[in-house]
């Protein structure tokens, strides 16, 4: 069903209790900094008041001001999990709120920077490479909660949902069954350097990893030129589908979104946004856009990026209730 923004108000109106149970507006939240390869962050619900989190080595040269209740201790039974990937040169924590808006409603959330194209890390950024690295780093991030985190007898295992931005979006598809067409992606190529120059000499493109794990997803302004009507055909996991209307960097100027959302199967719900790319981010603060204005400048100039986040963040927890834990608001 497609819809606009202006549809949530109604679901606004009528959001009480999640379903999953009354919490506290706070997260708990657990740093990951042991191991490159899990660099993130694990947010949980946490009774406790919220306050400002020190990165410490995580810190990526600028205060997104994460908030929590750090090393609370996690409480539940049978939680779903949802795991997040950012977008092309992002971090865990890029969508920070929406992170934490789940944890409140009684989910359990983890991201991970992923190693080579990343804030800190640009190493595999223009490389075909990262068609296979992202996906394995959530297939090995999904490992680690499931055998190997020491609260991983809070998850319920059968419940877990994906949320991904631009080509974190595109890692989603990826690992819910679409085949990069790299073929179409070769036929737009101009650059002569990074993945362009790979596949103009003929390099073999790096096979799609997949995870079954993966019950329901939210894909928000996928980088589209990987991903065509025949491909998308393969998904058949559930998921919610945003973008942006005027579009940006890595995605365009919204033609490209749109001419994937036309070619999805079944009925997916759609949601169009009248807004640049970098809306769905967090919601910048006076600090945080004079220090990295290039993603806290909205397009059209004026946009109420908190107020939308409101409602953006209302309907993802809502989805996945619906879809993980057998209910909603």
């Amino acid at each position: 069903m497609r819809r606009t923004i202006r549809a949530f108000a109604v679901a606004l109106c009528c959001l009480g209790s999640f379903a999953l149970g009354s919490f506290a507006k706070a997260a708990g939240i657990q740093l990951l900094d042991a191991d490159p390869a899990l660099s993130g962050a694990i947010w949980y619900p946490c009774a406790a008041e919220p306050t400002h989190v020190a990165l410490g080595n995580l810190a990526v040269g600028a205060d997104f001001d994460l908030k929590g209740v750090k090393d609370c201790p996690v409480t539940g039974a049978r939680l779903p999990l949802v795991i997040f990937s950012h977008g092309r040169g992002g971090w865990f924590g890029a969508n920070h709120d929406t992170e934490e808006a789940l944890a409140d409603a009684g989910f359990i959330v983890a991201a991970i920077n992923h190693p080579g194209d990343t804030t800190n890390d640009s190493s595999r950024r223009d490389t075909l490479s990262v068609w296979a690295s992202r996906p394995a780093d959530i297939v090995r991030l999904l490992d680690f909660l499931l055998k190997d985190w020491k609260d991983r007898a809070v998850i319920d295992p059968a419940k877990v949902g994906f949320f991904g931005f631009s080509l974190g979006g595109a890692t989603g598809f990826v690992l819910m069954g679409t085949k990069p067409d790299f073929a179409r992606v070769a036929g737009l190529c101009k650059e002569t350097t990074g993945s362009c120059a790979e596949l103009h000499s003929g390099a073999t493109p790096p096979e799609p990893v997949q995870d079954a794990r993966i019950r329901a997803a939210v894909i928000v302004d996928p980088a589209p030129g990987t991903l065509t009507r025949e491909n998308l055909a393969l998904v058949k996991v559930p998921f919610q589908f945003w973008r942006s209307q005027f579009g940006g960097p890595g995605v365009g100027d919204g033609s490209g979104t749109a001419r994937v959302a036309d070619g999805l199967p079944g009925k997916p719900d759609i949601h169009v946004v009248a807004a640049g790319h970098f809306a769905f981010l967090a919601p910048c603060s006076a600090e945080l856009a004079a220090a990295v204005p290039r993603i806290c400048t909205d397009t059209p100039a004026g946009f109420d990026r908190a107020g939308f986040h409101r409602e953006f963040n209302a309907a993802v927890v809502k989805y996945f209730g619906e879809q993980l834990a057998g209910g909603g608001p």
